[in-house]
């Protein structure tokens, strides 16, 4: 008599689903491989603990997925927070901080020796992969003096810069060498009479200028809002997709938070980056969400169709 077997029903993986997400993510690890994302860091993602942790593990995780990330960040509340303690007071106008000599030496130490080295500390968890710049390191951003204009007079609002070059060769270097460039937006100034000096430049503004000098697939944004709203506030409807030539329309109308980011963006795809994004940093993995998935999480910015301007 022949022993027969019954078939035995495929076991069940409990890991399959991980595999399903790893697959369903290859036609944008195809897509995206071997191109550059600058990534401005700044909101709430830099002041909450988890939040660094998991935008740290983002930023990895594309470095291994064969893309190219740049950070570049600010550090508005870290600022405040040493100017408080040093009796210092911070003053903003038409939306920038006025910058005095003094409060110029708190951002340059708070930028470069607390931010970006905690940040840097972060991605290094995973490896030897970052490394920390300024936009004074090989002159990489080069800045003039920046006026305020308010109620239709200029305003000197002191050491604020604004971004007239940038020499991207330190970081297409760094890039080439598999590693992370964090870079802090502080320029070097190229005014007459102020060889040595230094500027504070807007991060989103210094991002944008980055993305387009290094011909950026990607300049993502993120922020603490979930993307810019069509209708704010009457309604909390975020736009998913707009056109360059769209944007521009809507600029006037944006509160002044959103009129860095935005213009940045607009900036960056008029100079070849082909998309720019700005994105919920409340949200964890915020950055594999928008690259890596069909439900982007914030608003994307492409150029206008051939033809259009």
């Amino acid at each position: 008599m022949t022993a027969t077997t019954e078939p035995r029903s495929t076991r069940r993986h409990t890991a399959l689903p991980k595999a399903r997400t790893l697959v369903e993510a290859l036609p944008w690890l195809t897509r995206h491989h071997g191109k550059t994302v600058v990534i401005k860091f700044g909101g709430n993602a830099m002041v909450d603990e988890e939040l660094k942790a998991a935008f740290a593990q983002d930023v990895v995780f594309l470095r291994h997925a064969g893309l190219h990330p740049v950070v570049v960040h600010g550090g508005g509340p870290q600022i405040n927070a040493q100017l408080d303690r040093l009796g210092l007071q911070s003053e903003f106008k038409a939306g920038l901080r006025v910058t005095t000599p003094e409060a110029m030496d708190v951002v340059r130490m708070v930028l470069a020796g607390q931010v970006q080295r905690e940040l840097v500390g972060l991605l290094n968890r995973h490896g030897a992969l970052a490394v920390g710049l300024t936009g004074e390191d090989a002159r990489l951003m080069t800045a003039t003096k920046h006026y305020a204009e308010i109620d239709g007079e200029r305003v000197d609002i002191g050491r604020v810069g604004e971004i007239t070059g940038i020499d991207p060769g330190v970081v297409r270097t760094l890039l080439d060498d598999g590693r992370i460039p964090v870079i802090s937006s502080i320029a070097r100034s190229t005014d007459d009479g102020d060889p040595n000096g230094v500027y504070n430049v807007n991060a989103d503004t210094a991002a944008a200028a980055l993305a387009a000098a290094l011909g950026a697939e990607t300049l993502m944004v993120l922020t603490d809002v979930e993307g810019l709203y069509a209708d704010w506030p009457n309604s909390d409807d975020v736009i998913s997709q707009l056109t360059a030539s769209e944007l521009e329309q809507l600029l006037p109308e944006l509160a002044s938070g959103m009129v860095p980011k935005m213009e940045g963006c607009l900036h960056a795809v008029r100079s070849g980056v082909t998309t720019a994004r700005v994105i919920d940093g409340r949200v964890q993995h915020a950055i594999l969400l928008e690259i890596f998935t069909d439900e982007g999480i914030g608003t994307m910015v492409v150029p206008d169709p051939e033809g259009q301007s």
